[in-house]
C-alpha cells in the first residue's frame, strides 16, 4: 500500500484529568498532540489527519499542527468511537494508521514496523498483548466506522477479522500505556534516577 495516512485521534476531554483536553498536556515541553503527530511522522506517515474535539479552538490557537488535515469531532463526548468515524469519513488513502495522542510510549519505530508489516489489517503488540498503532486498509473502512461505538474504537473490525490481523511485536522498542489521570502524567515527567518535573503538571 503506497498510500498511508496517519489517523491521530485527539478529540478526549481528559475526564480523568480534571476534564484537560490530553492533546494540550505538556509533553517535553510541547503540546502532547505535537508529540503524537512527530510519531507518526518520524515513522513514515506523509500524510496525517487529525480529529480534535474537546477545546478544538484552543488546541489549534496551542498546537503547531504544520500541515495535518484537522477533522472536528462535535461528538467528542461519546467517547473514542466518534472520533474513529469523524476520522475515516470521507477518508482517501490505501489504508489508515491510527493512533492515540495519549499513548506517548509509542514510538517512530513502532509506527515504522507496522507500515512495513505488509498486512491489510495489523497493529503493534507488546509481549503479545495488541496495543496501537493499528492499520487498516480502505476495504475496512465502513465496517469500522459501523462498529466504532463509544470508547471501543476498532475493537469490533479487530475482532471480527481476528484471523487476519497480523500482530507486529513493538515492545522493545515502545511502550503501549495510555495517560488517563493525573499521576499517570506526572510519572511520564520523571527522567530516570532523577526527582524533578520536566513540565509542570497541569493546573
Amino acid at each position: 500500500m503506497d498510500d498511508v495516512i496517519g489517523l491521530l485521534l485527539a478529540a478526549g476531554g481528559g475526564r480523568r484529568m480534571g476534564n484537560r483536553p490530553k492533546a494540550l498536556l505538556p509533553y517535553r515541553g510541547r503540546p502532547m498532540v505535537e508529540h503524537a503527530l512527530g510519531v507518526l511522522r518520524a515513522g513514515g506517515c506523509a500524510r496525517v489527519r487529525v480529529v480534535l474535539g474537546a477545546e478544538a479552538a484552543r488546541v489549534l490557537a496551542t498546537a503547531d499542527l504544520g500541515d495535518a488535515e484537522v477533522v472536528l469531532n462535535p461528538d467528542w463526548e461519546t467517547g473514542m468511537g466518534s472520533s474513529l468515524r469523524a476520522g475515516l469519513t470521507g477518508l482517501t488513502a490505501d489504508a489508515a494508521l491510527i493512533g492515540l495522542v495519549d499513548t506517548p510510549g509509542v514510538t517512530p519505530e513502532a509506527v515504522a514496523r507496522v507500515l512495513a508489516s505488509g498486512a491489510e489489517l495489523a497493529a503493534a503488540s507488546y509481549h503479545g498483548e495488541r496495543g496501537h498503532p493499528v492499520l487498516i486498509a480502505a476495504r475496512y473502512f465502513e465496517e469500522a466506522r459501523r462498529g466504532a461505538v463509544g470508547d471501543a474504537g476498532a475493537r469490533a473490525l479487530l475482532r471480527a477479522h481476528a484471523g487476519e490481523l497480523r500482530l507486529v511485536e513493538c515492545g522493545d522498542v515502545a511502550s503501549p500505556e495510555d495517560v488517563d489521570t493525573v499521576e499517570q502524567w506526572v510519572g511520564l515527567q520523571l527522567p530516570q534516577g532523577r526527582g524533578e518535573l520536566r513540565d509542570k503538571p497541569p493546573e
